[in-house]
C-alpha cells in the first residue's frame, strides 16, 4: 500500500521512547505514518500506536498531560482501533504497581500490572509466544520470537467476551511465570513485547494490524 490507499497511522506523540523506531516500522510495514500529539489528528487517524517506554507512573503522568486518556477513550468509544505496546499495553490495565508505586491505569480491561516472579529482572531479550488459534496479529507467524524488554505485566486476564464474536484473542508467553504477551479485544490491540525490534516478525504484525484497519 503506498500513497492514498496506505491506512493512517498516527504514533502519540507525549513523551515516551521508541517514537521513531515505532514510526519507521510502521511506515515498512505498510502505513502512512504521522508523529503527533495533537488531538485532532489522533482523532482523525485510521489507527493510533501508544509507544510506551519506562514507568507505568511516569507513562501515565506523560499520557494525561496530553489528554492521551481521553484520547483513547474516545476512540474506543466509537470503535477507533488503538494499539498499545510495552508500557502502552501494562497502562490498558486498571492498575499498575511498580516499586511500592501504586497507579490508576487507563481502566479498559480489569487486572494488576506488577513485577515478573522471575530470577533475573529485566526480561530483556528474545522469547516465544503462544497465540490463540484464530489470532489476526499473529497471522502465518505464529511460531515466531519477539523482543521483550521489561520487569513487569499482567499475569492474569479476567475479561470474557459476551459472544464469540467479541471473545478477547489473549496470546501468552513465560518467564518466570506465565504473562500476557499480547491482547486483542475488539478495536483496541496491544503486545508487551516490541514489534519495531522484533526484525521480520514483528513487521509482519504490524502489517497484520494495518491490514485490519
Amino acid at each position: 500500500m503506498n500513497g492514498a490507499d496506505a491506512p493512517r497511522v498516527v504514533v502519540l506523540n507525549y513523551g515516551s521512547g521508541n517514537i521513531h523506531s515505532a514510526a519507521k516500522a510502521l511506515a515498512r510495514a505498510g502505513a502512512a505514518v504521522e508523529v503527533t500529539g495533537d488531538a485532532d489528528r489522533a482523532m482523525e487517524a485510521d489507527g493510533l500506536f501508544v509507544p510506551g517506554v519506562g514507568a507505568f507512573d511516569a507513562v501515565m503522568q506523560q499520557l494525561q498531560a496530553i489528554r492521551g486518556d481521553q484520547i483513547i477513550d474516545r476512540r474506543l468509544a466509537g470503535g477507533r482501533p488503538v494499539m498499545g505496546i510495552c508500557v502502552g499495553q501494562q497502562i490498558m490495565f486498571e492498575r499498575g504497581i511498580e516499586r511500592g508505586v501504586e497507579t490508576e491505569g487507563l481502566g479498559e480491561w480489569p487486572g494488576v500490572v506488577h513485577q515478573l516472579d522471575a530470577p533475573v529482572l529485566p526480561h530483556m531479550g528474545w522469547n516465544t509466544v503462544t497465540p490463540p488459534q484464530d489470532s489476526v496479529l499473529f497471522r502465518g507467524i505464529e511460531r515466531e520470537r519477539f523482543y521483550f524488554v521489561h520487569s513487569n505485566a499482567a499475569t492474569e486476564w479476567t475479561l470474557e467476551g459476551r459472544t464469540a464474536a467479541t471473545m478477547p484473542r489473549v496470546t501468552w508467553a513465560e518467564y518466570g511465570e506465565p504473562f500476557i504477551a499480547a491482547v486483542e479485544n475488539g478495536p483496541l490491540c496491544s503486545t508487551q513485547f516490541h514489534p519495531e525490534k522484533s526484525g521480520e516478525a514483528g513487521i509482519q504484525l504490524l502489517r497484520n494490524w494495518i491490514a485490519s484497519l
